[in-house]
């Protein structure tokens, strides 16, 4: 029987695969602790832990009619960003697929009423909420299988809800043992352009709106506290800051991890820090005593 043996909250930011130069040249000579977070949780968790697959739910992948799953048996290639390619241009990535959880996961759909396809093609576009945290977690792991999952632009908070619960239940009937990445940030309202550049050091004062900055402490807390029903119960006052992809990333991962029932208390890597405007933080929960709870079931209906 597979489980789930830790989860994270983790921000992806292009700055942290900037040259450390130009990262104090943008933070008045100060370095990102999201950089050095990462860092110290490659050493206290990805190189100790005993798992089989990574599964990264992709804030900026969107698709439209349906969850994806990336299922080719290996992802290798150059990244160039569409978005930033001054800052990520040509940069490596190769990773191990899982394709055989990958249908598994895809096969859960129909049981909880929802759409989810996996795809093999290796034509599959790729994006950076996947392969800069590769870069710091998984190069150099050979042996360790990376995938991926789209958030669906069309998906409410049940439907993020549902495909982690497919995604659940699939690693409990595998022989998997799996860390869930939910790659993306907190409030994200970027900074109009020509005021953005005033506005690209770390600093929480940087963030947006004081409001927002306000909301993400104060889910930081809940976090902290193991209380996930009152992220979960709070989420349309959380719409008002525009989280990244209205929180689908960690919706799907608490979807899998039992939601409410999740107790799972947070260790933060790094400071929670800005980014031209957007609220970013590493978070990781650790695997309770007993396990995460098995996910809800959901009442089929399409």
């Amino acid at each position: 029987m597979g489980e789930v043996v830790g989860a994270g909250l983790i921000a992806h930011v292009p700055t942290i695969v900037l040259p450390e130069e130009i990262r104090r040249e943008l933070n008045n000579g100060e370095d990102s602790t999201l950089v050095s977070g990462l860092h110290q949780l490659r050493r206290e968790v990805f190189d100790v832990l005993d798992y089989d697959t990574v599964v990264v739910l992709d804030s900026h992948w969107a698709t439209t009619v349906e969850f994806v799953v990336t299922a080719q048996d290996r992802r290798a290639g150059l990244f160039t960003s569409e978005e930033l390619p001054r800052g990520m241009c040509r940069r490596p990535y190769d990773f191990p697929g899982d394709p055989e959880l990958a249908h598994a996961i895809a096969d859960q759909a129909d049981n909880h009423g929802t759409w989810i396809t996996a795809i093999d093609d290796n034509n599959l576009p790729i994006f950076y909420a996947t392969t800069n945290l590769w870069e710091f977690l998984g190069a150099g792991l050979p042996d360790k299988k990376w995938i991926s999952i789209g958030v669906c632009q069309t998906a409410d908070m049940e439907d993020n809800l549902r495909l982690g619960r497919a995604l659940g239940d699939a690693i409990a009937a595998s022989d998997r043992k799996v860390l869930l990445l939910a790659s993306g940030a907190m409030s994200h309202t970027f900074w109009p352009l020509r005021q953005i550049r005033d506005h690209e050091a770390a600093g929480v004062e940087h963030i947006f709106t004081p409001a927002a900055a306000a909301a993400d402490f104060e889910r930081l807390d809940w976090f902290a506290a193991g209380d996930h029903a009152r992220v979960l119960d709070t989420m349309d006052e959380f719409y008002k800051f525009k989280p990244e992809a209205r929180f689908g990333h960690y919706l799907m991962m608490i979807g899998a991890l039992g939601e409410g029932d999740c107790r799972a208390t947070s260790r933060m890597y790094g400071r929670y820090e800005n980014s031209v405007g957007t609220g970013q933080v590493h978070l990781w929960f650790d695997r309770p005593e007993g396990g995460f709870p098995r996910p809800r079931r959901t009442a089929v209906e399409v």
